[in-house]
């Protein structure tokens, strides 16, 4: 293959969409690694912190329970700590009232940067498209300057252009990807979250009970 057809010069051919495009890629993977580390385990390890909170909640031991939580590093320690404090006093109505209110605050935290890999993942392959509208218009406009045409001519121009399209693409097949996964993946843990703080408001309704109040 000669030399002016290779990847790194069709790209540096295209500059005005594929250098957004490759810094776009950039910024997504950033995304990705970041969410990937701030998610990792916290369903597992949200199912295990609940289970070491019912027996103290069950026994009316709220104060070890908190203990337990009082570090509100993760969300989970935040909403159990949250559902905890009022525990103590408070009816089922409202404790509910909290963990809702919560988790929400939660859930804005959790999906923080994931709206750059959906507006990536819609906006890419426009680019990458107005790319290769760009550089067909370019060949084209060349090939009438120059007054020369023929097969090789079109295919070189075409090539250098559909790179961008090609490139916004799969930038935005890894930033859809990634966006629905993340995606499900909050979604899940929200759902283990809420059926945690059920288990520990039921657990702390019976350790009142069981201690008179």
């Amino acid at each position: 293959m000669q030399p002016q057809f290779s990847i790194i010069a069709m790209i540096q051919q295209g500059y005005y969409a594929t250098y957004p495009l490759i810094a776009i890629s950039v910024i997504c993977i950033a995304v990705i690694v970041e969410r990937l580390w701030a998610l990792g385990g916290l369903c597992s390890r949200t199912t295990h912190a609940a289970a070491q909170l019912l027996e103290p909640l069950r026994q009316g031991d709220f104060d070890q329970a908190l203990k337990k939580t009082e570090a509100r590093k993760r969300p989970f320690e935040r909403l159990f700590h949250a559902v905890i404090a009022a525990a103590a006093s408070r009816d089922r109505e409202k404790l509910m009232q909290i963990d809702e209110e919560q988790r929400f605050e939660e859930l804005l935290e959790l999906k923080r940067y994931i709206w750059v890999l959906a507006t990536s993942g819609a906006s890419a392959p426009f680019i990458g498209l107005f790319g290769t509208v760009v550089g067909i218009l370019t060949a084209f406009q060349s090939m009438a300057v120059m007054g020369t045409g023929g097969f090789s001519v079109v295919a070189a121009g075409i090539s250098e252009a559909l790179i961008s399209t090609a490139l916004g693409l799969a930038v935005a097949i890894i930033a859809v990807i990634f966006y629905n996964y993340f995606s499900v993946r909050i979604d899940n843990l929200n759902a283990v979250m809420h059926v945690s703080a059920n288990r520990l408001i039921e657990a702390a309704l019976e350790g009142r009970q069981a201690n008179g109040n």
